[in-house]
């Protein structure tokens, strides 16, 4: 313990300036010694990276001689707002048993726009009822009672939790907790929750609170379990942060991707092809074309070598990289050249479970060998893991296939295929692959989570001298991609490994070269970038780019991978200059994450009114009268000649009306032309932003658009100041 004296522990501020204090010294106290109007702003405390209560003793947290390096947290730290919105689903959750019997608590965690609560109760709650609700909630607020824990023996707890009647909580005691010996709750006036933290001083530093919706929930997920009410709601430090808030939530109705893709014929879904499957219009597919043919023309500038791989792949392939079984409950099932290949896969699936019993073991044995599958090997008196062996051995025997879950695999072979030696590294290969991912049907969302998904993917393969050349590189790229639709507005988070988590493959000594070899990188390129522990993907850390939109919203979309543990499961060699075989290292990189993530969300930015050089239809050429007619189809001529994506309008109806259907299809630019326009081999230009721009020359109307078109000019029509908010981080396209 870091001690002066056995009950004195050294206490360090944020400036560096030292404090030497009693072990049962909480951050208020702290506070207090600095000034009271300190005291009254502070919502928590931080130690090494953990939020703490305010009036947690410190002394819990001293570790050998070191200070305890001490943070207060106010209304101005972001992770503040965190705290805030926990506490303030404790107070909707004591509200909710105020009004209602027979209340049963689940979990109450925060989202990333506020918070839910999770409850069995007899009563359907409906959004009715949120009025009486958050007068309750405001009674509760206005009395500013403490948030007081206390940790009890995990038998004790359990006793507890039966006494107050949260048959919930007890089994979440049994399962989730067993392996604590003690647990933490947290008492607010009558209310009692298990929970572990941590909370504001008192109710009254929440200022402004709304319930939200409520939907129904399966408890801890399981759809065969408990249904349960989910209780969704927000709350600020303040009113205008709310307001400010709900604004925005109403600007995002306006731009959802699924009513504008609708309405402008940009894409559809169909259950009839399947859910989360992306029917692209012609409209859509034409700004996706635009996106692929920009990436790839910039990608073979810079070095890139295009490839193609198939659709589906031998399940051994994904068992060798690790998506498989690993990510198996995101994956569709495997398919089998053999009709009782699903049977044995579902055995294995259960013994790994232990559903199977001794009778169930013998029927499924018996259906085996009336499909003429005999398993010699197999003995009933085997450990699970051995039987499983056993069927893994007999489907390895027989072909297995997998809708294509990553492209990495694929491309891993692409590089074995042929002798590589280290003048030809690095390696970049790309490819604008789909690939499929079996996503819960209340988790699809339009173009932002699918279920097949094309990725902007490439992967370099290269020497551990160049990995931080091509990194910087490949965030370089991202960075330009960003730019050219105009998303100058973001942060780069860096995901690392958990060193206590048994999630991640590989040795530890390529995590910390990994790892060291990114922050490096970003810190020399002085970008906006946080680490974020426990976030890598398995095999690697990663740099993903965080894009603020034009309202606020906070959106992942690019990413860039490290590893070096795929290369190893593949035996991917080199031969290096000392004529020896070398492991190249690898990097996962996709700029737009996936094309239909990133479409949709460009929907959303623009409010469908994409710029110039990725709207579907760039101008739309407007007759007077048929009259006009044969000479609006010649200029549409030159402008199609040009390059440009052009339509006439050639419907019975005033120019007027002409104009307002162009304005409300979003369409660029219009070309107006009557008799005098003809005469003089003239359009009159409109632009869909600024208005009448004069009649002109075509050559010189073309020369304008084409020009804009070439330098990728984004005219932002709407800019917004509420405060960032992010949005489901949904599929990236690259890691799952």
């Amino acid at each position: 313990m870091s001690t002066a004296s056995a009950s004195n522990i050294q206490i360090q501020l944020p400036d560096g300036k030292l404090l030497t204090q009693p072990t049962e010294t909480t951050a208020m106290d702290v506070a207090l010694g600095i000034s009271e109007g300190l005291a009254r702003s502070v919502i928590a405390a931080e130690i090494d990276g953990r939020i703490i209560d305010a009036d947690r003793p410190l002394g819990d947290f001293a570790d050998d001689d070191s200070p305890v390096p001490l943070k207060l947290l106010t209304s101005r730290d972001a992770s503040a707002l965190d705290v805030l919105r926990h506490s303030a689903a404790h107070v909707m959750a004591r509200a909710v048993m105020r009004l209602y019997k027979g209340v049963s608590l689940a979990f109450g965690p925060t989202t990333s726009g506020g918070f839910y609560y999770d409850f069995d109760l007899p009563e359907k709650i409906s959004e009715d009822d949120f009025p009486k609700i958050e007068a309750e909630i405001k009674k509760i607020i206005k009395e500013k009672e403490p948030f007081e824990r206390f940790i009890l023996p995990r038998d004790e707890a359990r006793s507890l939790c039966e006494s107050l009647g949260q048959d919930l909580k007890v089994e979440h005691i049994d399962t989730g907790l067993a392996d604590q010996s003690t647990v933490s709750f947290y008492r607010q006036g009558e209310f009692v929750d298990l929970c572990r933290g941590p909370h504001i001083p008192n109710a009254g530093k929440i200022k402004a609170i709304k319930l939200m919706s409520v939907a129904g929930a399966y408890w801890k997920g399981d759809a065969s379990g408990r249904q349960l009410q989910r209780l969704y709601g927000t709350a600020f430090f303040d009113k205008k942060e709310l307001k400010h808030y709900l604004e925005q939530l109403e600007e995002a109705k306006r731009r959802d991707h699924r009513v504008l893709g609708k309405q402008h014929g940009l894409f559809a879904i169909n259950p009839e092809v399947g859910q989360g499957l992306c029917l692209w219009l012609p409209k859509g597919a034409r700004v996706r074309v635009a996106l692929e043919d920009f990436l790839r023309k910039e990608l073979l500038s810079r070095g890139y070598d295009p490839v193609y791989s198939p659709h589906i792949g031998r399940v051994d392939l994904y068992e060798t990289s690790g998506h498989f079984p690993y990510y198996r409950d995101s994956q569709f099932a495997p398919l089998f050249g053999s009709e009782v290949g699903g049977m044995l896969d579902a055995w294995s699936e259960r013994l790994e479970r232990g559903e199977i019993d001794a009778d169930g073991e013998d029927k499924l044995i018996a259906a085996a060998e009336v499909f003429g599958v005999k398993l010699p090997d197999y003995k009933p008196s085997m450990s699970a893991d051995k039987k499983r062996e056993v069927l893994h051995r007999w489907q390895v025997e027989h072909e297995r296939y997998l809708l294509k879950p990553m492209n990495c695999p694929h491309h891993c072979h692409i590089f074995a295929a042929q002798p590589r030696s280290y003048r030809q590294l690095p390696l970049r290969l790309f490819e604008f692959g789909t690939v499929y991912r079996h996503e819960q049907t209340g988790e699809l969302n339009g173009l932002l989570r699918v279920r097949g998904l094309t990725q902007d993917d490439a992967h370099i393969f290269c020497t551990p001298d160049q990995v931080e050349a091509e990194f910087r590189a490949t965030i370089d790229l991202t960075k330009f991609v960003l730019k050219s639709v105009g998303l100058d507005n973001y942060r780069i988070q860096l995901s690392l490994r958990d060193p206590d988590s048994s999630k991640y493959v590989g040795s530890e000594e390529n995590w910390d070269r990994a790892e060291a070899a990114l922050r490096g990188v970003l810190e020399q390129s002085e970008v906006n970038f946080n680490e974020q522990p426990g976030e890598a993907a398995f095999y690697g850390p990663k740099a993903d780019f965080m894009v603020s939109d034009c309202i606020g919203r906070s959106w992942q979309l690019g990413t860039v991978q490290l590893d070096y543990n795929l290369p190893e499961r593949f035996k991917l060699e080199y031969n290096g200059s000392d004529n020896a075989a070398h492991r190249p290292v690898m990097i996962h990189r996709a700029p737009f994450g996936s094309l239909e993530r990133f479409t949709g969300m460009l929907i959303e930015h623009f409010a469908g009114a994409f710029p110039m050089w990725l709207s579907p239809e760039q101008i739309r050429v407007l007759p007077l009268s048929d009259k006009s007619a044969e000479y609006a189809v010649a200029v549409a001529k030159q402008f199609d000649d040009a390059g440009l994506r052009v339509t006439v309008d050639n419907n019975d109806g005033k120019i007027q009306a002409k104009i307002r259907n162009a304005q409300l299809d979003l369409v660029n630019y219009m070309a107006v032309v009557g008799p005098k326009e003809a005469e003089a081999g003239k359009v009159a230009l409109r632009d869909r932003i600024d208005g009448e721009l004069g009649t002109m020359p075509v050559a010189e109307a073309i020369a304008r658009l084409t020009q804009e078109v070439k330098d990728r000019v984004v005219r932002q029509a709407v800019q917004s100041g509420v405060p960032a908010v992010a949005v489901d981080s949904g599929q990236t396209g690259h890691e799952y």
